[in-house]
């Protein structure tokens, strides 16, 4: 596969869309997340972000919740975003999908007006997330039965 893609904030249906079957091939197919801890209330009024590829085959997505969706994730500051729900294909790992993701996400944070991005990363995922600039905080806890590690960026 080429390392061609593009990243863009996901406006239409049909790009939510796009970014539900990522999550839905890698968290509930191959992670064994179950689809209703998989898609929230949230989804309806985060920012989500979908890569594709030059065929408009989507490769990744991630969302941004913010305000009083995201209090509840960042340690009840509104001025922090929580991104989440960050998946990339198996077909498009290795291509710097993830990366421009999460950057995709600050920059729908910085336009929002918010000072740091919150994240709960799979602790597989903790050195993907500190070459990122992520530093983790807290203590390790299960999530959706997968062991996860709470972890900020100031932006």
């Amino acid at each position: 596969m080429s390392a061609s893609y593009q990243v863009r904030v996901a406006e239409d249906p049909g790009d939510r869309e796009a970014c539900f079957a990522v999550r839905k091939e890698v968290f509930v197919a191959e992670q064994g997340v179950p689809e209703d801890l998989e898609y929230d209330a949230y989804d309806a009024g985060a920012v989500h972000v979908l890569a594709v590829g030059p065929d408009g085959v989507p490769l990744g997505t991630g969302r941004l919740l913010h305000g009083e969706a995201a209090v509840a994730q960042t340690g009840a500051d509104p001025s922090v975003g929580s991104l989440g729900r960050l998946a990339v294909a198996g077909a498009a790992r290795g291509l710097g999908v993830g990366a421009a993701l999460v950057r995709a996400i600050e920059d729908a944070a910085r336009a929002r007006g918010l000072t740091a991005v919150d994240l709960h990363a799979q602790t597989h995922a903790l050195g993907f997330y500190e070459r990122l600039g992520y530093e983790p905080y807290g203590p390790e806890y299960l999530e959706a039965g997968i062991p996860h590690q709470g972890m900020r960026r100031p932006l």
